[in-house]
């Protein structure tokens, strides 16, 4: 009688059957941390200037380049714009407004002027309007109250602020925002010329 003996097979080895979901695990978890640290690409935005007017912030005046500004500062005075700089070839000036309750802004007006002719009789003027606009942003400041008399018991006090932040600026290329100023240029203008000079003494 002959007797065959069989080797029993080995099982596998539990931690190799293990092996293979680990390492699927890691690598999802290594993608997906790959993800999560991958920024999203800027914006690319084309030129915006053009180039392809001449004529929406500049105007002729018949007068010189210091009394074309001055009625360029007259103008803003008759507006309620504060003069923050004034030369007799620049003005600057800024005003604010405040269309909403959390809205905010501020326009600055800047006008250049440059002889056009060769003796100064004529003269080029140059507007540029900037407006910013601010948001209210509101905080919240806690502190604390150490009460002596009781012993040492803190009592929370919470205070909010507000602050105007600037979330925007914007030139105006509207014609007909700066053709307005022009023509408030003009009407001081003229009003200048019909100003009789005073009689010498």
């Amino acid at each position: 009688m002959t007797t065959s003996l069989t080797t029993p097979s080995r099982p596998a080895h539990p931690s190799r059957r293990a092996r293979l979901p680990l390492a699927a695990a890691a690598a999802l978890l290594a993608a997906a941390l790959a993800g999560c640290a991958t920024s999203p690409p800027l914006p690319r935005f084309e030129p915006q200037e053009r180039f392809d007017s001449g004529t929406t912030y500049s105007r002729l005046f018949d007068a010189r380049p210091d009394r074309t500004c001055e009625a360029a500062r007259r103008a803003l005075l008759s507006q309620g714009y504060i003069i923050t700089t004034h030369t007799p070839d620049l003005v600057e000036g800024h005003k604010n407004f405040q269309p909403s309750a959390e809205s905010h802004l501020q326009m600055v007006i800047r006008v250049v002027c440059v002889p056009e002719s060769p003796d100064g009789r004529v003269s080029l003027g140059f507007v540029t309007a900037v407006q910013d606009s601010y948001t209210l942003k509101k905080s919240n400041n806690s502190a604390s109250l150490g009460v002596g008399a009781i012993g040492s018991v803190s009592l929370p006090l919470t205070a909010s602020s507000e602050s105007l932040v600037k979330v925007g600026s914007e030139t105006i290329a509207a014609n007909s925002f700066y053709e307005s100023f022009f023509d408030l240029m003009r009407r001081h203008l003229l009003a200048d010329d019909s100003t009789p000079d005073e009689a010498p003494r």
